[in-house]
């Protein structure tokens, strides 16, 4: 069993597809802060409600110097169609391989009992420009969103 990223650690780097298709490095994102927000699945309750969240707060993330991306193993159509009827303004990425949610440590398999079927556990991880890990949340209950206020405190301390 992998286990999740940490506070301290370098993010592993990735290579996704975003909703057009286009491939995105982490590295583009480190221009400064970035909240990875790994999601269970595009169109359940739970992961609209955090999604909608983050597009609800974007003015106090951007006024934070960060920026969020999203990443499901849903595939990039759904990701899509996920975004834009959710009107979501950052960038998400598929994760159809699980290759990043293994290399977080979030993967949770057979998920709700369905032999084979792997998702991303709900987690949070909070970088600096560097790549470094500053906060990190995973959660083992899909049903539980991440402490938003937590969030932006843990933004806030973070100084370029």
């Amino acid at each position: 069993m992998v286990t999740a990223v940490k506070i301290g650690d370098k993010a592993p780097d990735f290579t996704l597809p975003d909703t057009n298709l286009q491939n995105r490095s982490l590295k583009e994102f480190l221009k400064g802060k970035v909240v990875l927000a790994f999601f269970v699945n595009a169109f359940t309750s739970t992961c609209t409600k955090e999604m909608c969240a983050f597009r609800d707060s974007m003015a106090r993330l951007t006024n934070l110097k960060a920026q969020v991306v999203g990443i499901s193993v849903n595939d990039p159509f759904s990701n899509k169609a996920f975004a834009e009827k959710n009107k979501l303004p950052f960038t998400i990425l598929s994760d159809y391989n699980h290759e990043v949610i293994n290399a977080y440590g979030v993967k949770a398999s057979n998920f709700s009992g369905l032999k084979g079927y792997t998702v991303a556990k709900r987690s949070i991880f909070i970088l600096d420009e560097k790549g470094t890990v500053r906060y990190a949340w995973v959660s083992d209950n899909p049903d539980t969103e991440p402490n938003y206020s937590e969030i932006e405190e843990a933004l806030q301390k973070i100084k370029p």
